[in-house]
């Protein structure tokens, strides 16, 4: 059952038509990436949805009742009120059935008895026991835990937050909010690799519709099977997950460029004709048919991020197979120990992804190797021969804001490489007259792209990279990686997309709260399976259970309280039901042409034993799921 149906949607900005008649339906429980090129207008049509901006020529239809949740990608600024409070502000809808709750409590204890007040407040209850009203306090802690949040972060201002942390507390509120249709941009954009793991298992068992933007592939791939993508300001869908729909754009997009070669070869060879034969009068009427021909032809364009995909390395310079020699490692900063004792040795070539929650010191970690942080304990050894180039979360404000975009990249170029930047900003999202921006009015990502390139146009033998790919986009993120599985140094990097790692690191430097780092030999899959996998250890000192398994525990107990106040209202139903049928027996009993007649009495006699059976089955039951559910109330609330 379609619950969204768009139709004809159209907008545009200055001369740029943006959404071009875009039209399609969304289904009850849909699971649907919006995908496109940077620009195209995925945010916007969000945005349409949600209500949030109107286009020049629209239609959105949907249920009336129909509630929509929408998270922006950035911009958001919380600055009242406690983590827990902002998030429980997803609960005032049921505000207003709380007070007439209230009020019909109020008029019953006064003696105002009625079939219709009494029904009224059975309604009420029905729907915030549904609802899950009277478990928002666990759903919230649940939550917030599952997007890295600690106990006592639930009570702080929310303005003591930075910005990502705000853009989480955002989204926990969304995610209570429980809408009908789901709408999330970029959602993964400030989550660590726990959080995401977290919020990708939450949207897989949501029970509403959810339409999803991002550039984390493997999240993707985990939450929709239907893709719907943005290109040329029109909308196409795809069904399966997004890497089958990676598969099917790859043949199109080579269809599509293998006629576009074919027509512009066909076009110079009648452009050659016209112009060999033009002034021969004997060759004028072929001549003109050729004219209108061109003229005829639909010309096929192909975008700019189509063309431009491909990026290189310098070579790099020859270096010593030991790279880096790292003993008894430990950063503090005053009485916090960020991590101590980290032993290990990086040889030539090595891909070594750095991950682990925000706050253990994966920056910090980057910082050290690279010879910008020289305040911490133990010996950091470099190799022979070994240059280092650094990309760190703030390089974009090392950049000249006189420059254009292209003078930028070519300070910093080799003679070499200077014929292809046009090609390599193209790779980095910087296509047509963009690359004749000043510096200076680039967005911030624009910023972190441009000085993302400008480390690696230079010739280094090992590469530490902080978050390289947070604001390209897919097809971006593929450039980079075919380029780093051709790059002959070594790799050091942090991320938290599941693909990049996967494609990217040979091994896995895994940093927590409570030990040293830890290197893993072995890809992302053998990493992940462990995280996921791996059982507490018993210890001389017991430790508090990690989030994750908190989590996981209290969830499935919300979960049991849940099932347990279901199972327990439905069968105080059945009890009544089977009450109503005894009484309905027991009239017909009483009824003299009944009673008088052995062949009506005796078949009514023995539903009435049937029926008493029932009912002390079903009060048995009744009452060990009350008791259960008392238990269990009383161990999560106390």
């Amino acid at each position: 059952m379609a619950i969204v149906q768009v139709q004809r949607i159209s907008i545009a900005f200055a001369d740029r038509q943006l959404l071009d008649e875009v039209s399609f339906t969304l289904s009850d429980r849909a699971r649907a990436a919006l995908v496109g090129a940077n620009g195209s207008g995925k945010s916007t049509l969000l945005k349409i949805l949600a209500g949030l901006t109107s286009a020049d020529v629209h239609e959105v239809a949907h249920p009336k009742e129909m509630r929509i949740s929408y998270l922006p990608q950035s911009e958001i600024v919380l600055e009242e009120g406690t983590v827990f409070e902002q998030v429980e502000l997803a609960y005032d809808r049921f505000l207003p059935l709380v007070d007439e709750q209230r009020s019909i409590e109020e008029r019953l204890a006064q003696g105002e008895l009625s079939d219709h007040l009494l029904a009224r407040l059975h309604e009420i209850q029905e729907t915030l026991l549904e609802e899950g009203y009277h478990d928002r306090r666990t759903e919230i802690a649940i939550i917030l835990k599952g997007l890295g949040f600690h106990d006592d972060d639930l009570h702080r201002p929310c303005g003591e937050f930075s910005g990502g942390w705000q853009m989480r507390i955002a989204l926990a509120k969304v995610l209570a909010e429980r809408p009908h249709l789901l709408l999330l941009d970029e959602p993964t954009n400030y989550l660590d690799i726990e959080a995401r793991y977290w919020l990708r298992n939450h949207l897989k068992v949501y029970p509403e519709s959810i339409m999803i933007v991002s550039h984390d592939r493997s999240f993707l791939d985990e939450t929709v099977n239907e893709v719907f993508e943005l290109f040329h300001g029109r909308l196409k869908r795809y069904k399966g997950t997004y890497s089958h729909y990676e598969e099917q754009r790859e043949i199109e997009i080579r269809s599509l460029l293998h006629a576009y070669e074919q027509q512009r070869e066909e076009i110079r060879k009648q452009e050659e004709f016209i112009e060999r034969f033009r002034a021969k009068a004997s060759k004028a009427r072929q001549v003109q048919g050729r004219i209108r021909q061109l003229e005829k032809m639909e010309i096929i364009e192909i975008p700019e991020h189509l063309r431009n995909l491909s990026f290189s390395f310098p070579p790099a310079p020859h270096s010593g197979k030991q790279v880096l020699k790292i003993e008894n490692l430990t950063k503090r900063y005053g009485p916090l120990t960020v991590f101590e004792g980290f032993d290990s040795i990086v040889t030539k070539g090595e891909r070594i992804a750095v991950v682990g929650k925000n706050g253990t010191g994966k920056s910090t970690l980057l910082r050290i190797l690279a010879g910008i942080d020289t305040d911490f304990e133990g010996s950091l050894t470099v190799g022979a021969g070994v240059r280092i180039g650094y990309f760190a979360q703030d390089a974009k404000q090392s950049l000249d804001d006189s420059n254009t975009v292209l003078d930028e990249l070519a300070s910093v170029a080799s003679t070499a490489d200077v014929p292809r930047l046009r090609t390599y900003l193209g790779s980095f999202l910087f296509c047509g007259d963009d690359v004749f921006k000043r510096v200076g009015i680039l967005s911030g990502g624009e910023r972190s792209r441009l000085a993302l390139l400008n480390t690696l146009m230079h010739p280094v033998n090992l590469l530490i990279l902080d978050e390289p790919t947070n604001h390209l986009d897919i097809s971006a993120k593929k450039a980079l990686l075919q380029a780093i599985g051709e790059y002959d140094g070594t790799l050091i990097f942090v991320s938290h997309d599941a693909h990049v790692i996967r494609e990217a690191a040979t091994s896995i430097l895994y940093l927590t709260e409570e030990n040293p780092p830890e290197l893993h030999v072995g890809d992302w899959s053998s990493f992940s399976y462990r995280l996921e996998r791996e059982e507490v250890r018993e210890e001389p000192v017991k430790r508090e259970a990690k989030p994750s398994d908190s989590y996981r525990k209290e969830r499935q107990k919300h979960n049991r309280l849940v099932t347990l106040r279901r199972q327990a209202e439905a069968s105080l139903l059945r009890h009544e039901t089977l009450e109503t049928e005894l009484e309905e027996v027991q009239r017909l009993m009483s009824l003299s042409e009944n009673y008088s007649v052995e062949e009506k009495i005796l078949p009514l006699v023995k539903e009435q034993e049937r029926l008493k059976i029932r009912l002390a089955e079903e009060e048995t039951s009744w009452l060990a799921l009350e008791e259960e559910r008392i238990g269990l109330e009383e161990e999560l609330y106390g």
